[in-house]
């Protein structure tokens, strides 16, 4: 197994093998799963004090929060999300 780290922004890394999906933040049942994962110490931020552009769901129940948008963190994984769905 040949683990690949992406940058999610201020030089963190995520095993994107680990990763289930890449979502913004803005809405509610988002809101709620991230409220969830905090209360239960889930949550890395690794937003360095910057406003939350994608909540990163990873294997595990873990979620990560980038200051970077989904596109952005998707491109860097390899895909194209803007073309998904179109």
């Amino acid at each position: 197994m040949n683990n690949q780290f992406i940058n999610v922004g201020f030089g963190n890394l995520v095993n994107s093998d680990k990763i289930i999906s890449i979502v913004s933040p803005d809405g509610a049942p988002i809101k709620r799963l991230v409220q969830r994962a905090k209360e239960q110490d889930r949550v890395v931020d690794a937003t360095a004090g910057r406003k939350t552009k994608a909540v990163i769901v990873c294997e595990g129940d873990q979620i990560v929060l980038s200051s970077l948008v989904p596109d952005t963190i998707g491109k860097r994984l390899g895909n194209t999300p803007s073309l998904i769905g179109q």
